[in-house]
C-alpha cells in the first residue's frame, strides 16, 4: 500500500517510508568506502591522503544539489500540502534545471582553479598530482553529481523513495564493479577510481533526469517552467542550512587535514580519511531519516495539521536518540575490523586510526537530534534558525574545538574536537526546538 504525505504516521509508517532515505544515504556512503578500500589496498596511503585532500572542494562544488534537494522540497511539499500541484512541478522543474545549469558553471571553473587551489593548500609533488588529477575526473560528472544529491531528496516528496533507493543501489554497485576493473583488473589506479565514481554518478543522476521527464504515477514530474526569483530566493534561503552543512563540513575538512599533517603528518591524513569513509555510513541514517521525514513534516505544515506534526516531531526525537546509541555501540565494537581492513598493512596507521575511531564514535551519541533539528526547520521553512544551528555546528564548534584542544591533548584533541563539537550541537539544537514549539505548533 502507497504510504502518502497526508498520511497519519505511526512509528512503523514513518520508518518504512524513511527507511529508504536512510538506506540511500548509506549506501551512497558505503560505495565511498569500497572506493576507499580499493584504494588504500593497491595504491597505499598516499593515494589515500590524496583524495582526502581534494574532497572537500569538490563536495562543496557538489552541495549546491543537496541545497536545492533540500530547501527546494521543503517548498514543493509544502505547495503541495496547500493543493496547488500545477505550481509545485513548475518549481520542482525550475530547481532541477538551475541546479543543472550551476553544476556545468562550476565544473568549468573547477578546472581552471584546482591546481593552484590545492597548492595554496599545501598539496605538492606527487600527492599533488594525485589529486589534481582524481579531481579533473570528477569535474565532469559534476553536473550529475548535483543531480544526484537533488533528486535523492526530491524521490521522497514525490512519494517514491523505493525508486530512489533503487536508484542509489544500481549507482553504487555500479560504481564497485567499476571499481574492481578499473583498479584491480586493468590497474589504472587512482585514475580508475575517479573514473569508477564518475561513471556512477551518471547513473545516479541520469536516471531520474529520464524518469521525472516521462510520464509518471509520481506527484511530480519535469516541464516547463518559468523563472520565480521569489521561489528561488526562498528555496536558497530555506536550503541554506544544508549548504552551510556542506561547504562549511569540507573546510573544516581542510582545517582537520591541516591540523593532522602539524601534529602527526601525512599517516594523521590517511587516518583521518579512513574514519571519514567510515562514520560517513553511520551519520548516512541521521541524514537519510531526515531527508525522508522532512517532506512529510513541510506537507503537514503547509495543511496546518498541527496534530501531525506535533505527532512526526515526538516520533523524531525518540527515534532519533534510540538510533544514536545504538550506532554508538555498534561503531564502538565495529572499531577494530573495521581499522584492520583499511589500515592493517601498516601497522603505525592501524593504532593511529583504532585509537581515533574509539574517540570519534562517541560523537554519535549526540549526533542524531543535531541533524533532525537543523532538518525540522527547513521542513518548517524557516531557513534562518535551520542554517543557524548547521553554521554553529559544522563551523564554531567544530572550528573553535580543533584550534584549542589538540594543544593539550596533541593528536587526541583532534579526535576529540569532533565530540565536543557534536554535544554542543546538540545542546543548541534541543534548546531551539523547546523555544520554537509554541510558534509552529509542534
Amino acid at each position: 500500500m502507497r504510504i502518502r504525505l497526508s498520511d497519519h504516521f505511526t512509528y512503523k509508517k514513518i520508518l518504512k517510508f524513511t527507511f529508504p532515505p536512510m538506506i540511500m544515504m548509506v549506501f551512497t556512503s558505503l560505495y565511498g568506502v569500497v572506493d576507499g578500500l580499493f584504494v588504500t589496498n593497491f595504491e597505499g596511503k598516499s593515494a589515500l591522503a590524496a583524495i582526502n585532500f581534494v574532497y572537500p572542494i569538490l563536495n562543496i562544488l557538489a552541495t549546491f544539489g543537496y541545497m536545492f534537494g533540500a530547501g527546494g522540497s521543503a517548498l514543493v511539499a509544502k505547495t503541495l500540502g496547500e493543493g496547488k500541484s500545477e505550481k509545485a512541478n513548475k518549481l520542482f522543474s525550475l530547481f532541477v534545471y538551475v541546479c543543472a545549469l550551476l553544476g556545468v558553471v562550476f565544473s568549468v571553473v573547477g578546472f581552471f582553479i584546482l591546481r593552484p587551489l590545492m597548492q595554496s593548500l599545501g598539496a605538492e609533488g606527487v600527492m599533488l598530482d594525485q589529486a589534481v588529477m582524481y579531481g579533473n575526473i570528477l569535474l565532469i560528472s559534476l553536473p550529475v553529481w548535483n543531480l544526484q544529491f537533488l533528486f535523492q531528496i526530491f524521490f521522497v516528496t514525490a512519494e517514491k523513495p523505493q525508486l530512489g533507493l533503487y536508484t542509489t543501489l544500481l549507482a553504487g554497485c555500479t560504481n564497485m564493479v567499476l571499481d574492481a576493473m578499473f583498479i584491480g583488473w586493468f590497474g589504472w589506479g587512482l585514475a580508475g577510481a575517479a573514473a569508477a565514481t564518475a561513471l556512477s554518478q551518471f547513473v545516479g543522476g541520469g536516471i531520474p533526469l529520464v524518469y521525472f521527464f516521462m510520464k509518471n504515477d509520481s506527484l511530480l514530474r519535469l516541464g516547463k517552467t518559468e523563472l520565480d526569483g521569489k521561489a528561488m530566493l526562498k528555496a536558497t534561503t530555506n536550503g541554506s542550512s544544508e549548504l552551510v552543512s556542506g561547504v562549511s563540513g569540507s573546510l573544516v575538512g581542510i582545517l582537520y587535514n591541516t591540523q593532522l599533517i602539524k601534529y602527526a603528518g601525512e599517516d594523521g591524513v590517511a587516518s583521518y580519511s579512513i574514519m571519514m569513509y567510515v562514520t560517513f555510513i553511520f551519520i548516512g541514517i541521521f541524514f537519510g531519516y531526515a531527508n525522508g521525514s522532512a517532506p512529510v513534516i513541510g506537507y503537514h505544515y503547509g495543511a496546518q495539521n498541527h496534530a501531525e506534526m506535533r505527532n512526526l516531531f515526538r516520533k523524531g526525537i525518540v527515534l532519533n536518540l534510540s538510533a544514536s546509541a545504538i550506532i554508538t555501540v555498534l561503531s564502538l565494537l565495529l572499531s577494530k575490523p573495521l581499522s584492520l581492513v583499511f589500515a592493517g598493512y601498516d601497522p603505525v596507521l592501524y593504532e593511529m586510526t583504532l585509537g581515533g575511531f574509539r574517540i570519534y564514535a562517541l560523537s554519535f551519541l549526540f549526533s542524531g537530534i543535531a541533524i533532525f533539528g537543523s532538518s525540522f526547520f527547513t521542513a518548517l521553512n524557516n531557513g534562518l534558525v535551520s542554517a543557524c544551528l548547521s553554521f554553529l555546528r559544522t563551523v564554531v564548534f567544530q572550528v573553535a574545538c580543533v584550534l584549542i584542544l589538540p594543544l593539550y591533548f596533541s593528536l587526541d584533541g583532534i579526535w576529540l574536537s569532533i565530540v565536543v563539537a557534536e554535544a554542543l550541537a546538540f545542546t543548541v539544537s534541543g534548546v531551539f526546538l523547546f523555544a520554537m514549539r509554541k510558534r509552529y505548533k509542534y
